[in-house]
Order: structure tokens, then sequence, then C-alpha cells
């Protein structure tokens, strides 16, 4: 088998089992991405030095048995908004270009202390805002099922990579469904957690009370595997929360009989593309056939997410990046003569009109007169979005539906009409606005050829049930990649 072609943790068994060396898996990660990389453009900086050399440590640290995890070894990809000590860490602006970070975030600590090599940062949306990557100050990812296509946003670097083979699993962060929409639209598989359950401790903030780091990778087990090695309680982060049940490997279980799964009329009503709804749907019967009881059901508010989620986040932006302002570190523009001037350039030459077009509506909804209008009422429709849940989850042990509208959109079909990037998030927002857990997995692909991705979308806390049901799908679902479903078809 080709090196390449194993799961995070079938690789993590092999390097225990000295059947491949960590430098092997390594040098052959950096090898495909030298191949194709131009084609893709998942990253934004690759540190092929570190890597090697990381290599080499971490071999050490598993032959003498201080590195038991079974990630380690296995090379990642960390999406470019999580500060790592020396390496450049840009959010993909050209107003953090030059920004090298003098700490590491909580997250990939975390993966460094299991023996995980970081091969690089991945491209994204500038500052996570976007839902296609194309954003980025540094051009866009292409999506490896097609080049044509978006990888979805903003971690469409790591969802990419993940898929071309360039990493062996990669970490997102998702705000709106930036983990979910691209792990769908590039057929691979990605978990939001609970807030609190992964500290945002170095992560650069976009929406604050939103944004919540979590794993993208070839299977459920590696999802699974990943999360336990993040998760955990951070004094760093005050929105950390103390978990004892984190052993999320032991969901690992081919059982949904007597599961109770939700399934909503308004995610399956208008603007839905014929394919997804029947693949979705297909999927929900392969889970019934297994034990599973499906029912339909009513959830209200699902078209006041939107401009709920937008107003919320971008306040939350648009007092997030004040800091970036040309004095302390990032881009500062030349020839300015006073301060205000200075502020002024920096800003405007520094971000990208998407992030311009946050920030300004964000400083709109807070400014007095419209502070109650907007803001206040956005909460109130949160508070709301959160009890339609909790009333949900009152009867069913989690709720199935589409991740995604369509699969993945032409390059450039969604920059043009930003109203048409935002309706794409209509399924994954409302996880954010409650702070629930959610799991996108590929249900097989459209009339193109392009995945299409399953959401599971659970209670508080309840990561296992849902790395349950989605283990069970897969387990009859059967192999999905590339190349397993060329060679199907």
């Amino acid at each position: 088998m080709d090196l390449l072609h194993y799961t995070a943790t079938e690789l993590g068994e092999k390097i225990k089992a000295k059947e491949v060396s960590v430098k092997e898996a390594t040098e052959a990660v950096l090898d495909r991405i030298g191949e194709t990389e131009e084609q893709y453009h998942c990253y934004v900086t690759l540190d092929k030095e570190g890597a090697l050399k990381k290599a080499e440590e971490v071999q050490k640290g598993i032959d003498d048995g201080t590195l038991t995890s079974p990630l380690a070894g296995v090379p990642v990809a960390i999406k470019d908004n999580m500060c790592t000590e020396g390496m450049l860490t840009t959010c993909s602006s050209k107003i953090l270009g030059n920004f090298v970070p003098t700490y590491t975030s909580e997250a990939v600590k975390k993966l460094e202390a299991a023996g995980a090599v970081i091969l690089g940062k991945t491209n994204m949306d500038e500052f996570a805002m976007g839902s296609t990557t194309e954003t980025s100050a540094f051009g866009p990812t292409k999506n490896p099922w097609n080049t044509e296509h978006v990888p979805g946003g903003s971690s469409g670097g790591s969802a990419a990579a993940v898929a071309a083979e360039e990493c062996y699993y990669a970490l997102g962060s998702d705000t709106g469904g930036s983990i979910r929409q691209p792990a769908s639209y590039c057929g691979v598989v990605g978990m939001k957690p609970t807030y609190g359950t992964v500290s945002r401790y170095g992560l650069i903030a976009y929406g604050s009370s939103l944004d919540q780091i979590g794993p993208l990778g070839k299977d459920v087990r590696d999802i699974a595997t990943v999360l336990e090695a993040i998760a955990g309680h951070d004094s760093k982060d005050s929105t950390s929360i103390e978990r004892k049940d984190t052993d999320f490997t032991s969901a690992l279980i081919d059982d949904v009989k007597g599961m109770k799964i939700g399934i909503p009329r308004d995610y399956f009503a208008k603007g839905i593309d014929a394919d997804v709804k029947d693949r979705v749907l297909a999927a929900s019967k392969v889970l019934e056939e297994k034990g599973a009881i499906l029912e339909e059901f009513d959830l209200p508010l699902v078209e006041y997410a939107i401009p709920t989620y937008y107003t919320i986040a971008d306040a939350e932006a648009s007092s997030n990046l004040e800091r970036f302002d040309g004095v302390k570190y990032g881009f500062r523009a030349e020839d300015c003569e006073e301060l205000h001037q200075m502020y002024k350039r920096s800003r405007s030459q520094g971000f990208g009109p998407e992030v311009k077009r946050r920030i300004m509506l964000g400083s709109f909804v807070l400014s007095s007169g419209y502070y109650d209008a907007y803001y206040l009422k956005a909460l109130k429709v949160k508070a709301l979005i959160k009890k339609g849940f909790d009333e949900a989850f009152s009867k069913y042990d989690m709720i199935l539906g589409p991740c995604a509208p369509t699969t993945a959109p032409r390059l450039g079909e969604s920059l043009s009409d930003p109203m048409k990037m935002y309706l794409g998030d209509i399924y994954t927002i409302s996880v954010n606005l409650a702070g629930l857990p959610g799991i996108s997995l590929p249900c097989g692909t459209d009339a193109n050829g392009l995945p299409v991705g399953l959401q599971l979308i659970g209670n508080i806390f309840e990561e296992k049930k849902l790395i349950k049901a989605a283990y069970a799908y897969e387990q009859a679902r059967g192999a999905f990649s590339i190349d397993s479903v060329k060679e199907a078809h």
C-alpha cells in the first residue's frame, strides 16, 4: 500500500510496529507536496527543514518509549490562524504577512507533546472570513476533486491538504461551519467540538463566542483520535471547559440500534440541490437499516440564523481586529506623516475587501442608535435558536442534515455575490450560535463527481454519540477517497 494512502492512525500503528520510520513518512508527504502543491495551493508556509528535524527527534522518543500517542510521528498541517512559535502565522492576510509569533497555541502544543510532525501552515480565507478560501491574500486553494472548484472555507487549505494527501490530518477552526463545510466539499471528515472543549489560546480571534478548533481527517477514527489529543481544560482560555469524558475513541462502535435521529424538514425544503438532498436522505436510510429510529420534525428559526450569525460574528470581528493597527506587529504603511494617517493607511492597505466589509458591518451594528436594533436583537434570536435545539434534543439523540445546500461551487462564483457565499453557511452556523458539536462526513458524490457531506449535530458535550453514528455509517459506506471513488466508477 502506498504510504500516503494510510489514515493518520494506520500510519501511527505502522510507525510503532517499526514497519515505517517517521522520516520516511515525512519525506513521502513532502515529496507529494512538491508534486501537487503548485496545482492545489494548500499551504501558505511549508517548513521542510523543521519537519525533517522534528521527525528525527520524534523517532528517538518513539524508540525509547517516551512517545506513546497513536499520533506520534504522523505529519500534520495547521491552519494559518493558530500561532506557532518561530513560524510565520499570517491568517492569509497582508496585514500579518511578516508576523512570527513568540508562542504556540495550546491545541498545537498538545499535538507537539503527542509527537506530531508539523509540516506547515495551510491557506485559509483571510482572518477566516469567507466560505471558499478565495479571500486569502495569497490566492485561492483549489479543490483536489476538481481544480475548477473551490475547496470551501475558511479551513479550505486544511481540507484540501487532507484530500490531496499533502498531510495525514489537519487542524482547522470553525466559526460558522469553517471545518464542516470544506470537509463536505473536499470529501473528508471534519468535526467542530462543543464550544470550550478545545482551548482557543493562540487562535487568532474572529468571533470569540463562536470560534472553535477542530480536526480534519480521512476517517472518523482519525477525528476521534485527534480530538482526544487536543481536548482539555486550559487556564489560559477563560471559555475552556473542564471535561472528564474526552476519551472519544471509546465511541468507535458500529452500533446505532435505538438511536433517535431527528431530520429537520426546514433543511430539505427550498434552496437545496436535488443531488445533495438525495445523497443525505440515502445516508439516513443506511442508519435506519442499522437500527436507528428516524423522524422528521420542524426546527424553526433556521431562516433567522444567517442574519443573526453575521450580526454577532461581525460585531465581534470589528472588536477583535482593532488590534491590527500597524503599531505593534504586522504590516505598516509607509510615508505616513502622523499617527491617524498611519492607522488608516495600514488598515486600508493591509486588509482585503471581505474583511473590511465585515469590520464596517460590525462597527455599524455596535454603534449607538443601532446597538439595540441589531446587535441586542441578534443576541435574543441566538438564545431562541439555542432553545429550539434544546427542545429538539429532549426528543432526539442527534439531528441529521446536509452540510451545505450545494456541492463545491466553481472558483469565482461566490466572490461576485457575497450573499450567495453567506447563504452557503445556512446549515452550519446554527451549531456555532448554540455552541453545539457537529461532524461532517462524505456520503457520496453528485452528478459531476463532487463530494456531498452528511452533517450530524449533537447536544452539548455529546460528541461521542456523533462519533458512534458517524463511525457506524462509515463502516456501511466503505472507503471514500478520490482514488476509491474513481475506481468504483
